[in-house]
């Protein structure tokens, strides 16, 4: 059971990226998935959520309207579009999965709801 984060990279602000998160070993299709991050000196925070069918998304005060997550269960993957990136944004983002709760989970967007976590990837943006 592996995810699998890509896509980070360097941005000047005002940019985009797209992270996706593939998972190995399971199907994503019945799984909340979170994306996190964490920047040097902070603690990790949670940036956006999608519920295991898609139907339900959640996201940081601080990235809405800038970020969309969503997920292709035919892939296996979890995609979290970044939009006028700022500096702040700057952080490792982890994607991580709930493969306990197995329905609905209480706070989509605190990090200790999911159990099963992949490595970071590094988005720095650039002023």
């Amino acid at each position: 059971v592996q995810l699998q984060a890509s896509g980070g990279g360097l941005v000047q602000a005002g940019g985009s990226l797209t992270l996706s998160c593939a998972a190995s070993g399971f199907t994503l299709d019945y799984n909340y998935i979170g994306w996190f991050r964490q920047a040097p000196g902070k603690e990790r925070e949670g940036v956006s959520s999608i519920s295991s069918h898609g139907g339900n998304t959640y996201y940081a005060d601080s990235v809405k309207g800038r970020f969309t997550i969503s997920r292709d269960n035919a892939k296996n993957t979890v995609y979290l579009q970044m939009n006028r990136l700022q500096p702040e944004d700057t952080a490792v983002y982890y994607c991580a999965a709930d493969t306990v709760h197995g329905g609905g989970i209480p706070f989509p967007l605190e990090s200790y709801e999911y159990d099963n976590w992949g490595q970071g990837t590094l988005v720095t943006v650039s002023s």
